[in-house]
């Protein structure tokens, strides 16, 4: 789902008609569902099995979603700022995903060398 992203980044770095914006935007929307409840169903997996508190996991997942989206709003407004252009923006929100499909990958190996 991230590579999707980093693709969707991409295209929309691209997009120059109203006809790409339309596709770019109907991909956006059968994406987003689908990696909102995936990365859910995935963090559920790494809660410890012996956990009794899942909820402030949940909690610690919530907040970090919001400081993420602050961070990517703020970091998106400051490049366009500066380069006048929201394609560059596009495409630092493309280094974002990459960073975090970095993380992730380095998260599942770390799991799956302690079992």
């Amino acid at each position: 789902m991230i590579v999707i992203w980093i693709f969707i980044c991409f295209v929309a770095y691209k997009v120059t008609n109203v006809i790409e914006f339309y596709f770019l935007g109907a991909l956006v929307g059968i994406v987003m569902g689908g990696i909102q409840s995936l990365f859910r169903s995935t963090y559920a997996k790494l809660i410890p099995e012996n956990s009794v508190d899942h909820a402030s996991y949940f909690s610690f997942y919530d907040v970090s979603e919001k400081i993420a989206i602050v961070i990517g709003t703020f970091s998106f407004g400051i490049l366009l700022d500066i380069t006048g252009s929201m394609r560059m923006s596009a495409l630092a929100m493309a280094v974002y995903f990459f960073a975090g499909l970095l993380f992730i990958a380095r998260i599942k190996n770390f799991k799956s060398q302690k079992m």
